[in-house]
């Protein structure tokens, strides 16, 4: 062993400088150690987390002295150059290595690191370091020194001396983390992650982000299995899981030696949606669980496009996606990869093109399912809001009947007793038998009191077209602290103000208030114009909405004059149209305060606190044209 020497061929300066900075994540340095085992040939990968060290070990095909010093050190050689690099040596594998700086990863870590590997008989072991002398010889190892903790026969072990950076001390966060950017795993190619006695082993998918999921798509034969485990059981998953073959289009690009070509850029894998992001980021923080990456090769080349092809939607967060991309990667065309293996130069065709097609189609569309899915949720959860409403209407209704013929019974009793006595039922004697009746009825009040709250506060009564002048209304209630939920409003973008689909506003109104063993009423806003007039659904609206109102206020578009058996006797709030501009809503500064002295009351007759008139006056007009007068 001591007859061998290491030369590295690279200026050792070089290291110091790359060293440190190479790699920002330790997760990003494990995924370069994998892939060289991957490239092996390996069926196993060992990573010991122990106090002063992490080991990477594999069994694959190790490498000879002579490999070791004529490629292992030639550090930034490119390591594919024509198809017959393209893969393993026995052909199962696409090379995921190409820059030859990989190797490197490891000094990210740490300073000095040891490098030790066997092929068959033939074994070597140096320390590669930042710090290397100037005539480039690397320290060598001893045969004593050289020792493997997993492997007996041929492979690769790279100890990482005082690493800088330590693993998650739970060993199933290192496995979701190492799964999120290797996910090349199968029972052919195992990772296991070992500390002390405590081991996790990474040998499959991980399924169970998949079973949190409410929508996928996935792209090409290998993935379509994916779907099987997203909204399993669901009559309605059709909705919300679409399997597509591989997708592909044709582009022209220039190959190394500049001549052009055509080659298919195509995509695999798959792209999803969250259920919910509650309790997720809870425990780990290496890499956040909302995110679409880029594999080539089956390699990650990019952590999380998302923030490049997304639009800051709200619902962006629930986004999560593994898209493989392997032209990234052809060893024909130029290397479009990062230095350090961390994302792809943002210029190249192939990775504008992509980067295009999901934030214009793909990303779009998964976000469409989940509104949708959403959309569906929210109706399930109104529907059953109601059904409990309705149970407890019946509940109150049965309650109330057993109220009154307990109180016709005793009152009877209580009678009978008097006349046998030959007394008169004084009215002592009534309120003595109707305080024994409330008292045993107690618990309905509670009932009552659950039965009022499951009812709808406000309703917003309008017609279709004048949607923009009640939407106003419907802003400033909320602005003024009026929750959603409290809100019945037709024509509103949120769920929470809709009546669930197959129930009119007509039956909704007959259901729960008209026929409603509580007495509480809704508070009606009466959007009022010409249009209106016209329309029988709106007009029979109002009918409806009169009798269940408890108070009510009229919001009106001049010049229409609200009539009876609305209010018309007392002010109501005026706007216009302007037909000079299309329509456009505006009213006067005199009517403006009106409107926010309107709304103030309402919130106030409901139980709120109105915001100032100030503050008010403020927002109506970021929602509306206020002119002078």
């Amino acid at each position: 062993m001591s007859e061998k020497t290491y030369p590295l061929s690279i200026e050792p300066s070089i290291l110091e400088l790359l060293g440190p900075s190479l790699y920002t994540n330790i997760y990003y340095v494990l995924a370069e150690l994998i892939a060289n085992a991957y490239d092996a040939q390996a069926k196993n990968v060992y990573i010991i987390a122990e106090k002063d060290s992490i080991t990477v070990e594999d069994d694959g095909l190790g490498m000879t002295y002579e490999e070791v010093t004529g490629h292992y050190l030639a550090v930034a050689r490119e390591s594919r150059t024509t198809d017959a690099d393209t893969y393993t040596k026995d052909g199962s594998r696409r090379k995921m290595g190409r820059k030859g700086i990989g190797k490197l990863a490891a000094l990210s870590v740490s300073e000095n690191v040891l490098v030790q590997t066997r092929s068959g008989e033939d074994v070597s072991g140096f320390v590669l370091t930042r710090h290397v002398r100037r005539d480039r010889l690397l320290e060598p190892l001893s045969e004593e020194q050289i020792t493997f903790k997993k492997i007996g026969g041929s492979g690769t072990s790279v100890v990482m001396i005082h690493p800088e950076y330590r693993l998650h001390k739970t060993l199933s966060v290192v496995k979701k983390n190492i799964a999120k950017i290797f996910p090349a795993v199968s029972s052919d190619f195992r990772i296991h992650i070992i500390r002390g006695d405590d081991e996790e082993v990474l040998e499959a998918f991980d399924t169970q982000v998949l079973n949190e999921l409410c929508t996928i798509i996935t792209f090409g034969d290998g993935f379509k299995n994916y779907a099987d485990k997203v909204l399993d059981g669901d009559a309605r998953r059709g909705e919300f899981v679409l399997q597509r073959d591989t997708w592909s289009e044709p582009i022209v690009l220039k190959n190394k030696a500049g001549i052009e070509g055509e080659y298919a850029l195509q995509i695999r894998g798959w792209i999803g949606t969250y259920k919910t992001t509650r309790g997720r980021k809870t425990e780990f923080t290496d890499f956040p669980d909302n995110h679409i990456s880029l594999y080539a090769n089956n390699k990650l080349g990019q952590f999380d496009i998302l923030p490049l092809v997304g639009q800051n939607r709200l619902n962006e967060v629930y986004v999560v996606g593994q898209l493989h991309v392997d032209l990234f990667e052809e060893t024909e065309l130029p290397d479009m990869a990062l230095s350090n293996r961390q994302g792809y130069k943002s210029d190249d065709k192939r990775y504008i093109r992509v980067a295009d097609y999901i934030r214009s189609e793909l990303l779009l569309k998964i976000l469409t399912m989940r509104d949708k899915w959403a959309d569906y949720q929210n109706e399930e959860r109104k529907k059953q809001k109601l059904a409990e409403q309705a149970a407890k209407e019946a509940e109150l209704r049965e309650r109330q009947k057993r109220y009154r013929e307990s109180v016709g019974a005793t009152a009877s009793k209580a009678a009978e007793e008097r006349l046998k006595q030959g007394k008169p039922l004084t009215k002592e004697d009534v309120a003595s038998i109707v305080e024994t009746a409330l008292n045993k009825h107690n618990p309905d009040l509670g009932l009552k009191a659950t039965v009022d709250g499951l009812k709808k506060k406000l309703l917003i009564s309008h017609t279709g077209a004048d949607a923009d002048f009640a939407t106003i209304a419907y802003k400033m209630l909320q602005y003024n602290g009026i929750a959603k939920e409290d809100i019945i409003y037709t024509s509103s973008e949120d769920q929470e103000a809709r009546i669930p689909r197959g129930i009119s506003i007509f039956d909704y109104l007959r259901r729960f208030f008209v026929e409603s063993a509580s007495t509480e009423m809704v508070y009606v806003v009466f959007i009022t114009s010409e249009k209106m007039s016209t329309s029988w659904a709106v007009l029979s609206e109002v009918g409806a909405a009169w009798i269940t109102r408890k108070e009510h206020q009229i919001f009106n578009i001049e010049p229409f004059k609200p009539k009876e058996p609305l209010n018309v006797r007392v002010e109501w709030q005026g706007s216009w149209r302007d037909s000079d501009n299309n329509g456009a809503l505006y009213t006067t500064t005199r009517n403006a305060d009106v409107y926010c002295d309107f709304i103030e009351g309402i919130v106030r007759d409901i139980g709120g606190a109105p915001k100032s008139r100030a503050k008010n006056m403020a927002y109506l007009r970021s929602l509306i044209d206020v002119r002078e007068g």
